[in-house]
């Protein structure tokens, strides 16, 4: 049996740069918020957004998607982007371009006051309760009452990859980055890993590192070179390595461990889209086949239903496994279930005629509703009960073998002691030992001392 674990988004980002900004108009009692995850997230409009501007839909948000440090293309629902009929903000079109660009003037220093210039050169301003327009030419101070001013706050933030490197920019971005690739997981890692008596390590990594050493904005080189330092760590210390597509272009779910890029998830909509995704599978298949240290590929973490349906899920899996065996019969493959489902058992059926594959399920208590606010033993009686049931509804005699890829000793409970805690992992550990592939831990490195395996084992926590 084979005990995994996972190496934080390692090849994805543990570095978070986040700005949520909310702007407010001039016109008294009247307001316009914007929220913009790391500037390039969401976008929430009231008050001068009136449904007549946007097809009888009233307060829907929209997605803030950063260009450079103050130019940002404004994505409303069903995909279409904010630009201009004339003079007139509307909704324009479903393609993004550069007359759908909108640049934020800011009075300077420290102050929260912008303005918005649209493409054609103009200040867009709140005309009226049912009228925006990008007309006004001139403008002069920053008095409360112009339409043209807007109040910018930071409120909360979005993470990921691609907020990260969009966030830094090109100049600061690969500084960031490579000091992290550099710093976070190091050879003595490895080490501590295989003398702790864990013999795999499951790392994530994202679609563009197939493109390395140039990937596409606003990503930057590196991911490579580190994937390919973790084969020759794990070969030295005699430990076996489960490549991860952590993050499929498009995104699969729409979070931001997938890097989207504003909490959409297009992956798998078009055949391009999918084909994209098996060049990337292909890859680091080929890339990696004569490693002795190679153990698995796992085609897609984590796809989110309904966005990803167990059609196009079939689909890119069977084609997945094909690209696989072009360059390895020996490396497992690995399916992971969809989010937003609960019906584990739907991919059974795909996986049964592969040979060498392998079930994913991911348990966390902490994400189950149902579970907030009870006790400590009733998490653990849940462990033993439930998800042993949920184990066992996907492990056949003969059919693939199942994974428990991601796990953690993490709960909605306050005031919990040690032995608690220690209780709490036992009971997880003695449930997914029994998956015939093995468990891994999300995750090795964690700021959060118990999302951290590492923190966990040297305190005493967690007993292997």
């Amino acid at each position: 049996m084979m005990s995994c674990f996972n190496l934080k988004t390692w090849l994805l980002s543990l570095v978070f740069l986040s700005y949520l900004l909310s702007l407010s108009h001039g016109i008294p009692n009247k307001e316009f918020r914007v929220r913009a995850v790391n500037l390039g997230g969401w976008l929430v409009t009231e008050g001068w957004i009136k449904p007549s501007l946007f097809d009888g839909i009233p307060n829907k948000d929209f997605l803030l998607w950063r260009l450079n440090e103050n130019s940002f293309r404004f994505r409303v629902f069903n995909n279409q982007f904010v630009g201009l009929d004339g003079i007139n903000v509307v909704a324009v079109s479903s393609v993004s371009t550069d007359s759908e660009k909108f640049h934020f003037v800011k009075e300077g220093g420290n102050s929260s006051l912008v303005r918005i210039k649209s493409s054609n050169g103009y200040f867009i301003q709140a005309k009226t309760e049912d009228l925006v327009t990008a007309d006004v030419s001139e403008v002069n101070g920053w008095g409360e009452d112009d339409p043209t001013i807007f109040v910018l706050t930071i409120t909360s933030r979005f993470q990921g990859e691609f907020q990260v490197t969009n966030g830094y920019g090109p100049r600061k971005a690969p500084q960031v980055m490579k000091k992290h690739w550099r710093t976070f997981i190091v050879k003595e890692d490895f080490k501590f890993i295989a003398s702790n008596g864990l013999n795999a390590v499951r790392i994530p990594v994202g679609w563009w590192i197939a493109s390395d050493p140039t990937p596409p904005s606003p990503y930057v080189e590196g991911s490579l070179n580190a994937l390919d330092n973790a084969f020759l760590w794990a070969q030295e210390y005699g430990l076996k390595i489960i490549i991860d597509l952590h993050a499929a272009p498009g995104s699969q779910n729409g979070y931001e461990h997938s890097s989207s890029r504003d909490g959409s998830q297009d992956w798998g909509k078009t055949d391009q889209n999918i084909q994209q995704t098996l060049h990337v599978i292909d890859f680091l298949t080929a890339r990696y086949a004569n490693s002795p240290s190679l153990y698995a590929i796992e085609l897609l973490n984590e796809p989110r239903a309904p966005g990803a349906t167990i059609e196009n899920l079939t689909k890119y899996y069977k084609a997945g496994y094909e690209a696989v065996r072009r360059h390895s019969h020996t490396a497992y493959v690995v399916l992971s279930t969809r989010l937003g489902t609960s019906n584990s058992r739907e991919i059974l059926p795909i996986a049964s005629g592969l040979n060498r594959s392998v079930i994913d399920v991911h348990y966390y208590n902490l994400f189950e509703p149902q579970l907030n606010n009870i006790t400590v033993q009733q998490n653990i009686d849940f462990i033993l009960t439930n998800r042993s049931s949920q184990l066992n509804s996907v492990t056949t005699s003969n059919g693939p073998l199942t994974f428990v890829g991601e796990w953690v000793a993490e709960w909605q409970i306050e005031g919990a002691m040690q032995k608690d805690y220690e209780a709490f992992a036992k009971a997880q550990l003695d449930v997914y030992r029994r998956a015939t592939f093995g468990w891994a831990y999300w995750t090795f490195k964690n700021i959060r001392n118990h999302w951290s395996l590492e923190w966990m084992i040297k305190n005493g926590y967690i007993k292997l």
